[in-house]
């Protein structure tokens, strides 16, 4: 849990009462173009995500774990000539940074220098590692490098904008490693999506429904709060060099889980036509949602949403749903757990057994053995 203080941005600090994407904790020296404040004072980044094949190589037929690998290797590569902890390892005769002959045991092996506890305060500056920051880039600053600007003409790229710190209420502006996964799978698997027409829960900051949006016919992606759907409209639009070669569309409306109905009001922004509800429930074979299962409340919402939703559906469909085991440690149990993972098994075992004699539901889990197309952390939480 943090809070990215405005008034440092250079060098942030963080408090206790909002909430910090994974995904940029992951990379905290990444280069950061914050391109405005929301309507609620907010700063807004704009993020490139690159994906890890070429139309090149989808029509050559080449396996993207072997492009990974390469990417991998290159990594690895560069790691060992940027680290510093491993390049003062030198073999016998060689000098170490400060020139000093490296000195062995009698076995032949390194004996390590380590810092002294009781260093003074001159000696531990000396040897406090670097402080690493994010570079936060105003819009418009003539040093926003180059690479972005040329970021925006690749085809390979998804072009988010997002927050990095939120109140928890509004953690749906970041952008999650669950989405991640899920978009993963749909290029793994966009054959199977291909000219579907899908429906997209807790959309958030759009990530999933833009990759989504490369092959399927129709997308709509919802979720709740003028502000974030006004973000996620953005994404799309900013996305239109992925979407427009498939042909397919992507639709921003609102869908508010703690409602019965759609919102259908058209002075409402983003709310819903007859022949947008009428398209949706005569098409519809696909549902996904990403980390949106962190609330028992919500969670209970959901649920009674997709219930009402496929119930209404002329066609039977599948539903994806993507989400991260957080797991944490509680007073209450003494111990680490994840309460609202087990809330989330509780409730889809519900689904899974109910006997109502209308609909019936069956669960499989998927395994995260498919090719990965995106640079993040896929850990085994997921």
């Amino acid at each position: 849990m943090a809070d990215l203080a405005e008034k440092e941005m250079d060098n942030p600090t963080f408090r206790s009462d909002t909430v910090l994407s994974d995904v940029h904790l992951h990379c905290p020296s990444k280069r950061h173009l914050m391109v405005r404040l929301n309507a609620v004072g907010q700063p807004v980044f704009l993020s490139y995500f690159k994906l890890l094949w070429s139309t090149e190589d989808l029509a050559s037929g080449k396996h993207v774990r072997e492009i990974t690998t390469g990417r991998e290797q290159q990594c690895r590569s560069g790691d060992e000539l940027c680290d510093k902890d491993r390049s003062n390892i030198k073999k016998e005769g060689e000098l170490n940074s400060e020139g000093v002959e490296a000195l062995l045991d009698d076995d032949g092996d390194l004996e390590v220098v380590r810092r002294p506890r009781s260093a003074s305060d001159l000696q531990a500056e000396d040897l406090l590692r670097d402080v690493v920051c994010p570079v936060i880039l105003m819009k418009g600053k003539e040093d926003a490098s180059e690479d972005e600007e040329q970021e925006c003409t690749c085809s390979d790229v998804v072009k988010i904008e997002h927050t990095m710190a939120t109140p928890l209420e509004d953690v749906g502006k970041q952008v999650w490693r669950a989405a991640f996964v899920l978009a993963d799978y749909i290029l793994f698997k966009r054959d199977t999506f291909r000219c579907c027409s899908v429906l997209e829960l807790g959309g958030g900051t759009g990530i999933t429904s833009v990759i989504m949006g490369t092959v399927a016919k129709t997308v709509y992606c919802t979720d709740v709060g003028e502000d974030l759907l006004a973000m996620c409209e953005q994404n799309v639009a900013l996305n239109k060099h992925l979407i427009e070669p498939g042909g397919g569309e992507i639709k921003v409306k609102e869908l508010d889980w703690l409602k019965d109905e759609f919102c259908t009001d058209p002075e409402a922004p983003y709310s819903w036509s007859e022949e947008e509800i009428a398209d949706l429930l005569d098409h519809c074979s696909v549902i996904m949602a990403a980390d949106v299962f962190y609330d028992d409340d919500l969670t209970d919402a959901l649920f009674r949403t997709l219930y009402r939703i496929t119930h209404n559906l002329r066609n039977s469909c599948t539903v994806y749903l993507a989400l991260e085991k957080r797991l944490n440690f509680t007073l209450r149990h003494m111990d680490v757990t994840c309460e609202a993972y087990s809330h989330f098994r509780n409730t889809l075992n519900d689904l899974e057994n109910l006997q109502d004699g209308k609909m019936k539901y069956t669960v499989e889990p998927i395994k995260l053995d498919f090719c990965q197309f995106l640079v993040y952390e896929r850990i085994e939480q997921l």
